[in-house]
């Protein structure tokens, strides 16, 4: 990630762990393109589509061109659909039984996926997801609206920012320095006899 600094500089903030996020039964290439675009800018390790082909062309929303910068896999359906080791599915979902995203902790390796537009999951994908999350709104928002918004949440959970002030007079408190500890040196098999 780039985090712009004091003064116009740009500075890098690596992190660990890493997300993709995809769609399944897309029905509004536009709002692919902007969710796709939006990904890249939160800096997305991959994209996916479940049952649906995307077109930048068709989209015209994705100005980043997101694919050209970032593997795309398209899978046909959900049975195709192939995850890194330990990567966790999470459905994105308004649905009674989802946790809601304030209360999720977000894996280090996670794929987020939602549904189409006029639609939800699939009954097949749903079960494939580890977890599933909800946006606590009182109706579903736009493909690429709810995807922001994930990302964000993911961001402002596993990113190193400094504390909000408690009041609008307040300043953000500054994050302590970060402490490596002392060298450790570790051997393999039996000290030798006589040390």
């Amino acid at each position: 990630m780039v985090e712009r600094q004091p003064g116009g500089k740009t500075e890098s903030k690596p992190r660990r762990g890493y997300f993709a996020i995809g769609v399944e039964g897309l029905s509004k290439p536009m709002n692919a393109g902007n969710l796709f675009r939006t990904a890249h800018a939160f800096g997305a390790s991959f994209l996916f589509t479940i049952a649906a082909r995307y077109s930048v062309r068709r989209a015209r929303s994705d100005t980043s061109r997101a694919p050209a910068h970032l593997p795309l896999y398209e899978y046909p359906d959900v049975a195709s659909l192939l995850l890194p080791d330990d990567c966790r599915l999470i459905g994105v979902e308004l649905s009674d039984e989802a946790e809601a995203l304030p209360s999720f902790h977000h894996p280090r390796r996670a794929a987020y996926v939602l549904g189409p537009e006029k639609g939800a999951l699939s009954a097949d994908l749903a079960a494939r997801c580890d977890q599933v999350v909800r946006i606590p709104t009182a109706f579903s928002l736009n493909l690429a609206t709810a995807g922001a918004i994930v990302m964000y949440d993911r961001l402002l959970a596993l990113g190193r920012f400094p504390r909000r002030p408690i009041s609008a007079l307040g300043r953000p408190e500054p994050l302590p320095a970060h402490v490596h500890g002392g060298q450790r040196i570790r051997r393999r098999g039996k000290a030798p006899h006589g040390s």
